[in-house]
């Protein structure tokens, strides 16, 4: 639909421009299509009314490779005489996120293409060309991390004509991922005046996503509204952890009633600092409106203790916030990239909350388009933090693994033999890296590499960010967990993977011969969930005693945590693991919700007991890697996991804990809901089972197969 069509730029500068096209429909029309994508993010109005609800369209992806096209219906807001505006800004693509590997001349573009077939069986086409107009937008400026300032009372009378640029079409692809869109709206739950004087409204939920306002001002009154995750332990506004990311919205009054809402840029917050209005301050009249990518809930957890049902609250909540088209590691600070690390850990848990399927499918495109010839994965997706002509990037343990573990997971949930069969490369040519460049044949002990090691693990020395487990253990447990994957994605799609069986039986000889000993928890969690400990009992049970001597408290970072509960309650501490999950003291999952958290945390002390933070450097309260308890939870203390991929037959073993009294999961598989529930009474357990396929049962150590229906036991 865009072959005739041409990119266009403005024709003066403009740090957000409007391309815009009047027309007329002599004729009766049947149906009406709006082609159309940017070279930034932008919104599209009709005579006036948005088109679609796509909020930061078209998203963001590896630009160079795949640009996603958006289609529109907009037969319903035609009308004889129309104008089609759009607006675009700098967005992902040429913001502040990006524009340290962009080329200098490369700016935000539009192409589009008009499409109107009329009663009388004839079509006409309008395209973008010399012949559409450009001006300079009311948003004076936009960008992801600094925000946007909106000048009301602007108007640019001198529009011009586009100009038509020079600029490649064969990356365009039709879109593929979930549309980003408002979601949520919350109103203010107080307003504080802190000490220092400031107005905060509290939106009593920290979420991803924009304020809107309404106010009677004058010409010339300013407000500008400043975004922060916490208040310090003094009760004031702080902003220090979002670095040089300003995150302001600034609306330039004119005069009159007037509502403002960023349409280019988004937020991570839940307080909002308000300066410069113009009267006493009403709460009623802002709302802050959650975004997110449109995926849809399929994941429920409730139990019997409140505290972990705020967790599991938090856990949802940072899966919307940071699924902003890609997942992101947080969405408030200047970063808000898509670190494959968090990813990996967390695509698991994310499957059970929400249908990730689309979403998957279209960021995974995206490492494959992002892996370099050798097989190397950037640690950031799209890789922004890499130059996109550098052959040779850094490739980390536990975070290129993204490659193995993103496809088979939405394989495991969704069933989708495609997606895996479109992926086996991504995932073979990274295997096929690590085992080119490993030093010791078995191991990946490869030097020049960049390992995060147990990314913030709580037993790092003083100073570091990596916790004090061998990186080089790590990075070889994710080698045989890598190639063990692919082994799997090979045999379901009946490929030839022999030769990665034999790997895969090399690595774990030569990983027990290196490494026989374990002197962390995250080590010993390793070894014993990925079955790499020669004695995997001896090892889960060291493990335990680690925990218990440690107060029954974790000590592992981002790579550890994930699997730690695992690899308790599958060899015999369920124990412990459900003491893990219900401790309250730092560190533990409890620890931030007893300190307010309505999200996860970025570290297990984000802030501490005495009201300090951690750091101003790097310390995000909306960050969901921890999150990734939730699959343990559905997966162990419910016992929900699919049989065969995409749920087609399902396995339900629960482990109940006394503690909890009661739990209940809920998965809407594609093959129809999945429950289970459990509950204390008298003593007893009481099983309530719902499959809608057959399943395999296994309660109080007794396996049994059934047929789809309800089981009370």
């Amino acid at each position: 639909m865009l072959e005739q069509s041409k990119w266009i730029a403005c024709g003066k500068p403009a740090a957000v421009a409007v391309f815009s096209r009047a027309f007329r429909a002599e004729k009766p029309v049947a149906s009406a299509t709006l082609t159309v994508t940017a070279a930034g993010v932008y919104e599209a109005r009709l005579n006036g009314a948005r088109v679609g609800e796509f909020f930061l369209a078209p998203g963001w992806t590896s630009y160079a490779v795949r640009h996603q096209v958006q289609q529109y219906d907009i037969t319903a807001l035609l009308a004889r005489d129309n104008e089609l505006a759009v607006t675009v800004g700098s967005g992902w693509f040429c913001g502040d996120i990006s524009r340290a590997r962009k080329p200098k001349d490369v700016g935000i573009m539009l192409i589009a293409a008009l499409h109107l077939d009329y009663t009388d069986g004839t079509s006409e086409d309008i395209y973008t060309d010399r012949n559409w107009q450009s001006a300079e937008s009311p948003i004076r400026d936009a960008d992801i991390y600094q925000g946007e300032t909106v000048d009301a009372a602007f108007c640019d009378r001198a529009p011009v004509p586009a100009v038509e640029v020079d600029y490649p079409k064969t990356q365009l692809i039709a879109q593929q991922g979930e549309e980003v869109h408002m979601q949520e709206r919350l109103k203010p739950v107080r307003v504080i005046r802190t000490p220092a004087g400031e107005t905060v409204l509290d939106f009593g939920q920290e979420i991803t996503g924009v304020v809107e306002f309404t106010v009677a001002a004058h010409r010339g009154d300013e407000i500008t509204l400043r975004c922060a995750e916490v208040l310090d332990r003094d009760g004031n506004f702080y902003t220090e952890n979002y670095r040089a990311a300003r995150s302001t919205m600034k609306l330039r009054c004119t005069d009159g009633t007037q509502t403002f809402c960023p349409a280019l840029t988004f937020y991570g917050f839940r307080y909002i600092c308000v300066a410069g209005w113009p009267g006493a301050l009403d709460p009623n009249a802002f709302t802050a409106i959650a975004v997110s990518s449109a995926m849809r809930r399929t994941g429920w957890l409730c139990c019997g203790v409140p505290k972990l049902n705020r967790l599991f609250e938090n856990i949802v909540w940072g899966q919307k916030d940071n699924f902003v088209d890609v997942p992101t590691d947080c969405p408030q600070r200047d970063e808000r990239l898509g670190w494959t690390g968090d990813a990996q850990v967390f695509a698991n848990t994310a499957s059970y909350q929400f249908d990730t399927k689309k979403f998957f499918t279209k960021w995974l495109a995206d490492v494959a388009a992002d892996q370099r010839a050798s097989g190397a994965v950037p640690a950031v997706v799209p890789g922004v933090l890499n130059n996109p002509a550098a052959e040779e990037i850094k490739a980390g343990a536990a975070w290129a693994d993204v490659a193995t573990v993103g496809p088979w997971q939405v394989y495991r949930h969704f069933g989708d033999r495609a997606l895996l069969e479109s992926q086996f490369e991504l995932m073979r040519h990274w295997v096929d890296y690590m085992t080119a460049t490993t030093e010791v044949p078995g191991l990946w002990l490869y030097k020049k590499e960049t390992h995060y090691g147990d990314w913030l693990g709580l037993d790092a020395e003083a100073g570091s960010y990596m916790g004090a487990s061998d990186r080089y253990l790590i990075a070889s447990a994710f080698y045989y967990y890598s190639t063990g994957l692919l082994c799997e994605a090979g045999h379901a799609l009946g490929r030839d993977v022999a030769a990665y069986d034999a790997l895969r039986a090399q690595i774990r000889t030569a990983f027990r011969a290196h490494y026989p000993t374990y002197r962390t928890q995250t080590e010993c969690t390793l070894a014993v969930y990925f079955d790499l400990a020669a004695d995997k009992q001896a090892v889960a049970d060291q493990l335990a005693q680690m925990v218990h001597q440690n107060g029954d408290r974790l000590t592992t970072g981002f790579v550890g945590t994930p699997y730690l509960l695992y690899a308790l309650s599958q060899n015999g501490h369920a124990d412990v693991a459900y003491t893990l999950l219900l401790q309250e003291a730092f560190p533990s999952w409890l620890y931030a919700v007893n300190h307010g958290a309505t999200t996860v945390w970025e570290h297990w002390d984000g802030r501490r007991e005495d009201g300090t933070f951690w750091s101003a450097d790097m310390n995000s309260f909306n960050h969901y890697a921890y999150g990734s308890v939730a699959g343990w939870v559905f997966e162990e203390a419910a016992g929900i996991t699919p049989a065969e991929p995409g749920f087609a037959r399902v396995r339900i073993a629960p482990r109940p804990d006394a503690r909890l009294g009661a739990l209940r999961a809920v998965v809407d598989t594609p093959f129809g809901r999945v429950s289970s529930a459990w509950s204390y009474e008298d003593q007893r357990v009481r099983y309530e089972i719902t499959t809608p396929v057959e399943a395999e049962l296994v309660i109080n150590g007794r396996t049994q197969r059934v047929p789809a229906g309800t089981y009370l036991l």
